[in-house]
């Protein structure tokens, strides 16, 4: 995209409120002056920058029809910042006369919009820098300790609160932003009140109270996100992500949902069982338990169906069924059971191997379950830090082996089985194909694997410089994330001095703290409205109020000795990569150099300009630092982040080649877009079945927020359909039934247009029972149009969406979809050459920055 238009725009109206205001003696008029003044000098040093990445850009796709990387995810970033700039500008040139301008309200709106363009412009900076340093057409820092250490150091010093505050989720499409303000909110709530309480009741009550003075100040607000970010450990985020599975969100999400007649937990005893291989029949495998970390234990899973089937409602089931919380009354087995369905999905939820269950996650897994015809299992693995890796793979791949044994109880003949997850699900979804094709048994048909995790390092990317900005995945709590996965997050020692307490007591204990909050709360925020009121009238400008919170104090002694000498970081064993065949580091991307986003022992950062040692920025331009503590972050990680296992992107060609067919849904503003991409592009390399798709404007976790908007549930829709190509290609006679809604939602993307050519193509490969080779698809080459979009400052008509895999038109009441390539044991299928007549969708509007990826 020529951003020319946009700049001239941004510099004729900067240049002409800046005339206006230069003249003004009040304190006011001169800040709208500095702002303005600011932003044209942001705009004049940010626009050659733009322009050569738009050179560039192209290198860095999967291929032309799928204009995606981190590069063009900035650069978008940037234009949507510049965006909401001309649009205040305007209403400022527009109103500034006029004697109900708010002159206040409007300068500090300014402000932020500027405070986030010069973090933007350092991205921008270090984006530039990955550019020259890294090598050709490759995303991610190969340096060992080079880029990827610095950047780190930037972060850690940076200000980030100013996108937490009013400019909070401006890059996404406008029906998301309240949502992530009221998230915001509510997690700097949470974490005021955080370790309080030992009762989830109490730390809700209180935070309710607490959220009106961060709801009226967005500028608190968003120090105290920035604060909570850096400083609670990873034990506050999965208290705070497992809000979801509170009894009455749990019940007020399964009202909103789709109706089915079967939801259950079950739970499976830890017993060894065998499978046929794929090569011989005749000769079985034994699949055991999962032991790593804990031992052998029960794995425990939920299945979902919208019909009721046979062998769902028999006494063995039954006998596996685990009791719930929630009550409901179920009239399942009174209904005559449908016969068993060829189809099954097999589901791993996200929540960054952390938090949360196939209960947070059940919403649309029920509009799967309705719209496939399909029974739906979905795993509940043990969470890290508790059960790091490789447990969870041990237990997801236990559970995928038992369905294939146990299909007949869950209502399927699993003719055709799919994986599908989304995150820290996708990756398990990879892996478990992985280790089920290094053992030889059946492969699932394949693979729909949601904005996946596919290298577990924090490594430097374009795409991941926006955890600087992104409220739901900054960088600081994926590390921690990671870390805790890792095996690295230490366990939090039990206080000796806490009192245990019988249900009565902490009732009554409960009940005078809740009293007490709302005393507290209630004069916090009578003081925070006199506050405001004072400032406006103009007295009080000279002091400003410091609230310090729960996630303040419980850390200061903590940060004061470990950042005022030296500390020795927390490492676990030294792990060694379990896996078989090394990575190959001539075809690997990022294998021959791993890349450590960590500090080393004994090296402190402070909130000044870049030292000597650090990343010196052009032009003495130096980024808003932080007035908030230095964070703690992990300073080493164990060498099992190595693990292909682990870090699929990091796999030799050997064990990617017998994966089944993938299709990855990305979102073009996640900062792990550049996962999805690289690891696409490396399938894509040695001939593997892989589509890519990536949807416009929308955060990372959409499928949580399925029923949010219109976008998200087209977004959804995209993954509805690739399950269901996996599930019935379109050239088997009986495919899956479909709602009647999937039709309709299919008719908004309708401007992508469907044609199929197929020729024959075939791959063999060979079995052996003792140690299996991998299984050899033969790659698809994959064409459609998706043109670069333009749109206005916040608005955007719906979900834009660019993808590299095929379409196939589909008739009124077929349930058909992109085709994909399925693969049938023990050999693989045909894989049918498709060449697709692209159509173009593109809708520009009277905005003037372009919101598509691919502008």
């Amino acid at each position: 995209m020529d951003s020319r238009a946009l700049f001239q725009t941004l510099h004729m109206l900067a240049e002409d409120n800046a005339a206006f205001f230069r003249d003004s003696t009040s304190e006011t008029g001169q800040r709208f002056l500095a702002a303005f003044t600011t932003i044209r000098e942001h705009a004049r040093c940010l626009e050659p920058i733009l322009g050569h990445f738009a050179t560039i850009n192209h290198l860095f796709d999967l291929d032309e029809q799928t204009p995606a990387n981190g590069y063009r995810s900035l650069a978008q970033t940037v234009r949507c910042c510049l965006a909401h700039i001309i649009h205040k500008s305007r209403y400022v040139a527009a109103n500034r006369r006029s004697i109900f301008f708010r002159t206040n309200h409007n300068c500090v709106e300014l402000e932020a919009y500027c405070t986030a363009l010069t973090q933007l412009r350092a991205l921008v900076y270090l984006a530039q820098r990955l550019l020259t340093h890294n090598r050709p057409g490759y995303l991610f820092n190969h340096e060992e300790r080079g880029l990827s250490e610095q950047f780190l150091r930037e972060y850690i010093t940076m200000q980030k609160g100013c996108f937490y505050g009013r400019c909070m989720g401006f890059q996404f499409a406008p029906s998301i932003r309240p949502f992530l303000q009221t998230i915001a909110i509510s997690l700097v709530s949470f974490g005021e009140n955080y370790k309080r309480h030992v009762s989830g009741i109490g730390v809700a009550a209180s935070s309710l109270f607490t959220s009106g003075k961060f709801a009226i100040d967005p500028e608190l607000r968003g120090m105290e996100f920035e604060r909570i970010t850096q400083n609670l450990d990873v034990h506050f985020w999965k208290s705070f992500w497992n809000l979801t599975e509170m009894e009455l969100l749990a019940s007020l999400a399964s009202m909103a949902s789709s109706q089915v007649r079967l939801s259950r937990a079950l739970l499976v005893p830890p017993h060894s069982f065998d499978l046929p291989l794929v090569a011989d029949p005749k000769l079985t495998v034994t699949i055991t338990p999962p032991v790593a970390h804990t031992g052998p234990g029960p794995v425990q899973m939920r299945l979902i169906s919208h019909e009721l089937r046979e062998g769902q409602d028999s006494e063995e089931l039954m006998n596996l069924m685990r009791p719930e919380g929630t009550l409901a009354l179920e009239l399942l087995w009174k209904a005559k059971p449908l016969p068993r369905s060829p189809y099954l999905v097999v589901h791993f939820h996200g929540g960054g191997f952390v938090a949360q269950t196939s209960k947070s996650h059940e919403p649309y897994l029920k509009s799967w379950a309705q719209e496939l015809g399909a029974p739906i299992l979905s795993i509940d693995y043990s969470l890290a830090p508790e059960a790091p890796f490789p447990r969870a793979l041990e237990e997801c791949f236990y559970a995928y082996c038992w369905a294939l044994k146990n299909c007949h109880l869950l209502g399927s003949t699993a003719q055709k089985v799919c994986l599908a997850g989304d995150s820290a699900g996708g990756n398990l979804c990879i892996t478990v194909s992985m280790r089920a094709a290094a053992f030889g048994i059946k492969m699932p048909d394949g693979i729909m694997a949601a904005y996946p995790a596919t290298l577990m390092q924090a490594s430097a990317s374009p795409s991941r410089l926006l955890t600087l900005l992104d409220p739901l995945l900054p960088l600081s709590v994926l590390v921690k994330c990671l870390s805790a996965y890792a095996g690295m997050e230490p366990e939090p020692p039990e206080d000796p001095t806490v009192e245990k307490l019988g249900p009565i007591n902490m009732m009554y204990r409960d009940t005078a703290l809740l009293f007490r909050n709302l005393r507290l709360s209630a004069s916090s925020l009578f003081g925070s409205v006199v506050e405001n009121v004072g400032k406006v009238n103009g007295s009080g400008g000279g002091t400003e109020s410091m609230r310090k919170s729960i996630s303040e104090v419980g850390l200061k002694s903590k940060l004061h000795g470990s950042f005022n000498e030296s500390r020795k970081s927390q490492t676990c064993q030294d792990l060694s990569c379990s896996s078989d065949a090394p990575p190959d580091p001539a075809h690997d991307p990022v294998q021959k150099h791993q890349p450590g986003f960590f500090l080393n022992d004994g090296q402190q950062e402070t909130a000044t300009s870049s030292t000597h040692n650090g990343l010196t920025f052009p032009d003495g331009f130096q980024p808003i630092r932080s007035a908030q503590p230095a964070t703690s972050l992990p300073l080493e990680l164990s060498p099992i982040v190595r693990n292909p296992f682990m870090s699929p992107l990091l796999a030799p060609d050997a064990m990617l080649r017998g994966l089944p067919p993938v299709h990855i849904v990305a979102c073009a503003l996640d900062p792990m877009l550049d996962d999805s991409v690289m690891f696409a592009r490396r399938l894509r390399a040695i001939g593997q079945p892989v589509t890519l798709r990536v949807v416009q404007d929308l955060p990372h976790g959409f499928l949580s927020l399925s029923q949010l908007c219109r976008e998200t549930r087209q977004a959804t829709s995209i993954c509805t359909e690739l399950i269901r190509e996996i599930l019935a290609p379109p050239d088997q006679d009986s495919p899956p039934p479909a709602a009647p809604t999937t039709s309709s939602s299919h008719r908004k993307h309708r401007k992508l247009e469907r044609t199929l050519h197929t020729g024959p193509s075939t791959s063999q490969s060979t079995h052996h029972h003792s140690v299996p080779e991998d299984t050899t698809g033969t790659g698809q080459e994959r064409s459609v149009g998706a043109a670069s979009t333009e749109s206005g400052i916040p608005s955007g008509p719906g979900v834009k969406m660019s993808t590299s895999s095929q379409h196939l038109r589909r008739g009124s009441g077929s349930s058909g979809g992109p085709p994909g390539k399925s693969k049938e044991m023990p050999t693989p299928p045909p894989g049918p050459a498709l060449a697709v007549t692209p159509g173009q969708d593109s809708s520009p509007t009277s905005g003037t920055v372009g919101r598509g990826v691919g502008a």
